[in-house]
């Protein structure tokens, strides 16, 4: 991991995406702080790096065949992860695990699915961890599908027990930051 990109992408983070105010989480708890990481991911600079830094996180995992993301957040980054593994020559395709199958249509719960292979090793990607819950249901939506998680790779871990909760059932994961890059005494 190049420090220069992860420090840009902290700047940036903390530009775009951080805020001190009182929030209730995805995980119903309260908090103090926010960390929007899409209102990074989207911008081109933003996309770019968490191309790079995240593809760069997969070699502390054990080699994957895809890289997943949880609705939304995690949708922009798989699909920046797949670019940049095409770029560098190692194409991965990217997966979105919707928290519901969508009612009309073709009624999936995982986009891109056509690239699932039985028994496929998937890197779950995402934005902020906070009790690990969202993520253990992607990996169970996965898991269905037949393919298998070797590990998950986050922007942001909140330090607040969900990269703990994500080890303790037998994951790997790997935090490009921490809430210590937004709030140094925590």
């Amino acid at each position: 991991m190049s420090k220069t990109e992860r420090e840009r992408l902290v700047e940036l983070l903390r530009e775009r995406s951080f805020e001190r105010k009182r929030v209730v989480l995805a995980s119903g708890r309260e908090s103090d702080f926010f960390i929007d990481c899409k209102q990074t991911a989207l911008t081109a600079e933003g996309h770019f790096l968490l191309g790079a830094l995240m593809f760069d996180a997969l070699d502390g995992l054990p080699r994957c065949d895809a890289v997943a993301g949880v609705e939304l957040g995690g949708c922009p980054l798989a699909s920046a992860v797949s670019l940049t593994s095409f770029v560098r020559g190692r194409p991965l395709p990217a997966l979105y695990v919707r928290k519901e199958a969508k009612d009309h249509g073709s009624k999936r719960l995982i986009e891109g699915d056509r690239a699932l292979v039985p028994g496929m090793s998937v890197v779950m990607l995402e934005d902020v961890i906070t009790t690990g819950g969202s993520t253990l249901k992607a990996v169970d939506k996965i898991t269905a599908a037949g393919a298998r998680v070797v590990g998950v790779v986050a922007i942001v871990d909140r330090l607040e027990g969900g990269a703990e909760a994500i080890r303790a059932a037998g994951l790997p994961v790997v935090s490009i930051c921490t809430r210590r890059d937004f709030i140094p005494d925590a």
